[in-house]
């Protein structure tokens, strides 16, 4: 067990050789159910080792469920009655969904289930209790967390409205509402937080201020320019010390304009899409002396999205110009992240609306006044209509068609001083109280505890 202390937050996480890699395999497995049985039962007896007692429990996800259970285990060994100690539990325990369909969730076999959990059980009427959760020998996790949580919350008000789950008497779950936010001095340029705190946008506590929309006047175009200049060199500096898809170092010129796409390779998220066209995509980068980074993994079982990735990058490597203006990233990490969230122009961020339960990528480029080009999904759709460059469209070709014109506008908008400051003082007028990360820990008091 380690511990670190960053400010008032205190971190604990185990490691012993058999845990291997987060999410390899199979997520019905015996080797993913002993993962998240560790992480549960490991993780609660962490707590107790260093003298803490929380006094409510934070459920990131199905896989942290086993603390729940061994919380509840703790009291019923103490000598509460179990359907006592059940209410007890449920009253402190709020479940956080990220998952938009309940059928993704892992589901495991009684087998699995009396081979790997119950060893860490101790008392038999939560045992009993437990397997009387099964239906035809299976028992989603999902099942058992909805059971143990009362409190129950996605992640941006378009997930907790469209998240598909049901408890196991068939009943729809209503999900709250707690949309993400993000540590603004980890994920924002100092520089730029600096100057959002003396023009009194945020707070010392990284708070929206009162009056956060009228002092945005505040930014120029002179200062966004003078920022972007900072960032990029912070970006190149990363970049030198990383690969492109031919094994060099790239750079990008101060004076370019620079398109990113930085986030999990997964087909909702539709990251091949400015490479449909390629002519276009070729004509857009050439007439606003622009460049596109590429920057992501592929899950290592994933082999249609990587073979989608290679397709992606055969086109690239048959077009002489966009050879020098692509450029995939290898190693994604969020050293990258970061650097490219500070150092880029224009971020696209395209997933298929429906299915992104949130995402902070755009809230880390919103911060560092950045344009934004998004389909009104996750986060993004919080504010309606969405401040940024829009990508809309009834189908997929209408979607392609807006996706290019946006790219458009974005280059158009680049090279115009008040065009520029219009649409970044717009975007912040909309989202600023949707990234902060103070605003959102706000939110789960008040939901956790009342107001």
């Amino acid at each position: 067990i380690f511990q670190k202390i960053l400010g008032s937050t205190r971190f604990l996480t185990m490691s012993e050789s058999n845990f291997g890699e987060l999410y390899a395999g199979d997520g019905s497995g015996d080797h993913r159910l002993y993962q998240e049985v560790s992480l549960g039962f490991g993780g609660y007896k962490a707590l107790k080792m260093v003298g803490l007692k929380p006094s409510v429990i934070q459920l990131n996800e199905t896989a942290t469920i086993f603390a729940a259970v061994a919380r509840l285990d703790e009291l019923v060994r103490n000598g509460m009655n179990l359907y006592e100690a059940i209410v007890y539990v449920r009253k402190h325990t709020l479940y956080t969904n990220h998952t938009l369909v309940q059928a993704a969730e892992s589901e495991f076999s009684f087998d699995q289930f009396n081979r790997i959990v119950m060893p860490n059980i101790e008392s038999s009427a939560l045992k009993t209790w437990i397997f009387g959760l099964f239906r035809n020998d299976r028992l989603k996790l999902s099942t058992l967390t909805i059971e143990l949580a009362e409190a129950k919350n996605g992640v941006s008000r378009l997930h907790a409205n469209v998240a598909d789950y049901h408890d196991i008497n068939g009943d729809k779950i209503k999900f709250k509402a707690v949309t993400n936010g993000i540590d603004l001095p980890t994920w924002v340029l100092p520089e730029i937080l600096e100057d959002f705190r003396n023009k009194d946008i945020f707070d010392k506590f990284d708070l929206p201020t009162e009056n956060y929309k009228e002092n945005l006047a505040k930014i120029s175009a002179k200062n966004i320019r003078d920022f972007r200049k900072i960032g990029r060199r912070k970006l190149n500096q990363i970049l030198a010390h990383r690969k492109d898809q031919y094994g060099h170092a790239v750079q990008i010129p101060e004076n370019a304009m620079l398109f990113d796409f930085k986030r999990r390779f997964v087909s909702y998220k539709r990251p091949w899409m400015p490479f449909e066209n390629m002519e276009e995509l070729r004509r857009i980068l050439r007439e606003n002396n622009a460049h596109y980074i590429l920057a992501g993994k592929v899950h290592q079982g994933d082999t249609e999205m990587r073979a989608t990735l290679n397709s992606v990058l055969s086109k690239i490597e048959s077009d002489d110009f966009l050879r020098e203006r692509v450029h995939f990233i290898q190693d994604y990490d969020e050293e990258l992240g970061l650097a490219l969230a500070v150092g880029s122009d224009v971020s696209i961020n395209v997933p298929i609306v429906g299915l992104e339960a949130c995402g902070t990528s755009f809230m880390k480029d919103l911060a560092n006044l950045k344009m934004l080009i998004s389909t009104a999904d996750g986060g993004v759709a919080d504010i309606s209509p969405a401040p940024c460059l829009e990508v809309s469209g009834a189908n997929y070709n209408d979607e392609l068609k807006s996706l290019y014109l946006q790219m458009n506008r974005a280059g158009q908008i680049f090279k115009d001083d008040y065009l520029l400051e219009k649409q970044i003082r717009k975007q912040l007028k909309g989202y600023i109280p949707v990234i902060s990360g103070s605003r959102m820990m706000k939110d789960y008091l008040r939901l956790i505890f009342g107001k």
